[in-house]
């Protein structure tokens, strides 16, 4: 039997339109199953402790579990590679942040296309960086730390986290912005870095707010500045950086990705989900104990913000000549 054209070219048309009309409802029904959110660190730390916290709120708000797995290791490319090889369908996720921006100069070799790869779902928060000097290193305020460096050339050792980390990159930074020349002496962590900055072997350490802040409280160790463009919450009394070498600005920072190709509506549907959290006073509460602020965004806002971080810290890690261990 053959079809008069008008109703052929009907038909064909609804037929085109099915995929698209149930992949339509299929996005709006999202989530129906429980949701994996990876974490490229170790239980206990600030990725961690953010993704167990808008975890709990996306369960609670989207009535599915958002189970955090966490998958520490090479700087955070295990899980973020294992979230690009994941299909595209909103049920695994990455919680990544400052460290995939930096990675991908640091490592030469990798997988993925940070960039091009994840999608962008939604920025979390930020964390300054602080500072910090031993008690016996005479400044007290960045522009005497600047002429106390510069008098001790090579001989100023400045302490890290690690090679390649934020708090490695926010001292480096600070090095290409003023010319100053200290030894970089790179730990595994935050902790033994301020034990070492505490005795005196090394003389200046960035460190993480929540790492530093009872250091600080305690009259242990002198911050000088904070790291992000604007004080911190937490330490109010506390200079930035910027104030002293304009345009300084180092954080870290936390956000939610997807694999590429995940539908905008389950992306939408989960920017809109997170947004909220950041605007509840609880959690906000929360962020706070953490030395972090909220920083929501559209998904393309947090795109254009994860390309130009990427774009800074290249500039800063060709700089430092810092390769991974």
């Amino acid at each position: 039997m053959k079809l008069p054209r008008r109703n052929f070219l009907h038909l064909a048309a609804g037929a085109a339109a099915l995929p698209a009309v149930s992949r339509s409802a299929w996005a709006q029904a999202y989530p129906t199953r429980p949701v994996r959110l990876i974490v490229g660190a170790p239980a206990g730390g600030g990725f961690d402790i953010t993704a167990r916290l808008m975890g709990q709120w996306l369960s609670e708000r989207l009535g599915q579990p958002f189970i955090i797995e966490n998958r520490p290791g090479g700087g955070g490319n295990i899980a973020t590679e294992a979230v690009v090889r994941a299909t595209a369908d909103g049920y695994t996720l990455l919680m990544g942040g400052a460290p995939n921006a930096i990675n991908a100069t640091l490592y030469d070799n990798l997988n993925f296309n940070f960039v091009r790869d994840i999608a962008p779902v939604a920025s979390v928060a930020r964390a300054p960086e602080v500072m910090l000097v031993n008690l016996s290193v005479p400044a007290k305020t960045i522009p005497e730390f600047i002429a106390y460096a510069k008098s001790k050339p090579g001989k100023t050792n400045m302490a890290s986290a690690g090679k390649g980390t934020p708090s490695h990159l926010a001292g480096e930074l600070f090095k290409m912005m003023t010319g100053v020349d200290m030894v970089h002496v790179a730990y595994r962590g935050g902790a033994p870095a301020l034990i070492d900055l505490i005795g005196g072997q090394v003389q200046v350490l960035f460190v993480g707010t929540a790492t530093a802040i009872d250091y600080i409280r305690s009259g242990k160790l002198r911050a000088l500045a904070v790291t992000t463009a604007t004080r911190s919450e937490a330490l109010p009394d506390i200079p930035t950086v910027a104030e002293f070498v304009p345009g300084y600005e180092a954080s870290a920072w936390y956000g939610v990705g997807a694999p590429k190709n995940t539908p905008s509506q389950i992306i939408d549907k989960l920017n809109d989900a997170i947004n909220a959290g950041l605007a509840d006073p609880t959690i906000k509460a929360r962020l706070a104990d953490l030395g972090c602020g909220p920083m929501p965004m559209t998904p393309a806002e947090f795109g254009k913000f994860i390309a130009d971080e990427t774009e800074k810290w290249a500039k800063v890690v060709e700089f430092s000549g810092a390769k991974p261990d």
